[in-house]
């Protein structure tokens, strides 16, 4: 059984043009899947009609098998985390403790359960010296951690990442890239993270493109994002390995691992050592 399968779902905010048209796809158990596209593709939207945030017009949302309906959203809600793009509408609490302390709060978890529970989250991502900071006074990098760490104090199964990094800097992205590269490998959650940025992309174990509204790519990152031309005529950047790639390829110089940068810089120095 999959945690989430979508199969022909039509969306329009006006009635009268879709912004999501007929759109299926599937995440498997324990995949971290990259769902990208242009702006105004309806990638959000996939996000928002997932939670029941919107209502969908024609198809079906199965989480775990099970259709979402206004008789099924409260318990498929608390199968699936969510993290939006921007932190600072995410904080509730005047401290981090507070902020992780509000979902489990909502949850009736008990208080003497509370404080290892928070502390043990915050570990996980790094956040444990920030407990009694002013969220305020957190980088947007660190804002992020504390909303994941919320986010699994409650023991989703699933958790959907929306455009979490489109207003960190980059540094900021690389951190929370990473560390939800991190939480997939050790916890094996299944992720979805709507994005725009295709370096998250390269480290997922499965991308699903859309274009104006419908999924145009679905695959492995090696073989989706390989294509610069491509990636171009669908209004996206083609991941820099790519790009550089290309160029060598015009300088005749040749490389397999093209949508792997570590690998890449690997096989160059190798053709190096070897001249």
């Amino acid at each position: 059984m999959n945690p989430i399968e979508i199969k022909n779902l039509n969306f329009s905010y006006d009635q009268t043009q879709d912004v999501v048209k007929d759109v299926s796809f599937v995440v498997k158990k324990g995949s971290y899947t990259t769902l990208i596209g242009h702006n105004g593709s309806g990638k959000s939207t996939i996000a928002k009609l997932i939670i029941g945030l919107l209502e969908k017009e024609k198809g079906s949302i199965l989480i775990d098998g099970e259709e979402l309906s206004l008789e099924t959203i409260e318990g498929i809600r608390r199968k699936i985390g969510i993290v939006f793009q921007n932190p600072d509408n995410q904080f509730i609490g005047a401290t981090v403790r507070d902020d992780i302390a509000f979902g489990l709060e909502n949850h009736q978890v008990e208080p003497s359960e509370m404080d290892v529970i928070i502390e043990n989250y915050a570990k996980e991502v790094g956040m444990s010296e920030y407990l009694d900071h002013e969220p305020t006074r957190l980088s947007g990098g660190q804002k992020q951690r504390v909303a994941i760490a919320g986010i699994l104090s409650m023991k989703p199964e699933i958790l959907i990442l929306d455009e979490a990094t489109s207003m960190l800097d980059p540094e900021g992205k690389e951190d929370i890239n990473n560390l939800v590269k991190q939480l997939h490998k050790e916890n094996n959650m299944t992720i979805l993270s709507i994005t725009h940025d295709v370096e998250e992309v390269l480290k997922s174990d499965h991308v699903i493109v859309m274009y104006e509204g419908r999924i145009v790519k679905d695959g492995p990152p090696s073989e989706v994002m390989k294509n610069e031309e491509e990636l171009v005529r669908l209004k996206l950047a083609a991941p820099y390995s790519v790009r550089l790639a290309n160029e060598l390829k015009k300088l005749g110089i040749s490389v397999k691992q093209e949508w792997d940068m570590e690998g890449m810089v690997d096989e160059l120095c190798q053709l190096l050592l070897n001249k």
